[in-house]
């Protein structure tokens, strides 16, 4: 008994579909600027530390959830609105002996390799550009919920961090009494989009 050929076209076409799997699509996440934040902390004197932070950035992320491997982030901080505890300190972090924010406006982060360490944590390779020098980077992420389950429909939730070495920016100034290492913070909230 021959079956009908559109019955035969449809069942090789579900046979091809399980056998190759179906693709999973690739979701958008765009940052929620006043839901996220990001802070960088430096020692000061060897016996404390001095923070700042970054209110204004943008920028997202392409997540598929079978190719976590694939991912695309992008997010930019505009360096201009960088806020710290005091006059002195944030008038010497946006002049020209930091982040020299008339001529370097944005800091970047592009991260294009993860790999997942625990079912909600992963490594984030990518670079950052600050004043004009790029230099690779590495975040170590917790997400809220495994990225493996993102539908593309409800808020992912992420924090991360890394430690940098502001002279591979050309941040030089006041060795003596700043540290060198500084450790950025990122607590961020990704919304469809």
């Amino acid at each position: 008994m021959s079956l009908p050929r559109p019955l035969r076209a449809g069942l090789l076409a579900a046979a091809l579909i399980l056998l190759t799997g179906a693709a999973t699509p690739t979701y958008r996440y765009q940052i929620d600027a006043p839901r996220s934040s990001v802070d960088a902390k430096v020692a000061f004197l060897g016996l404390a530390s001095k923070s700042a932070r970054f209110p204004r950035m943008s920028g997202g992320i392409h997540l598929t959830p079978d190719r976590l491997d694939a991912i695309d982030l992008d997010v930019t901080l505009d360096a201009r609105a960088l806020t710290a505890g005091d006059k002195v300190t944030l008038e010497r972090l946006r002049g020209k002996d930091f982040f020299d924010v008339e001529r370097y406006p944005t800091i970047r982060f592009a991260g294009t390799r993860m790999t997942m360490t625990g079912q909600t944590t992963a490594r984030v390779e990518g670079e950052i550009t600050a004043r004009g020098v790029t230099r690779p980077a590495t975040l170590a992420v917790t997400f809220a919920q495994p990225p493996v389950s993102a539908t593309g429909k409800e808020p992912i939730q992420l924090s991360a961090q890394t430690t940098i070495n502001r002279h591979d920016f050309g941040m030089t100034a006041y060795s003596v009494v700043v540290g060198r290492k500084v450790t950025i913070t990122i607590n961020a909230r990704m919304v469809p989009g």
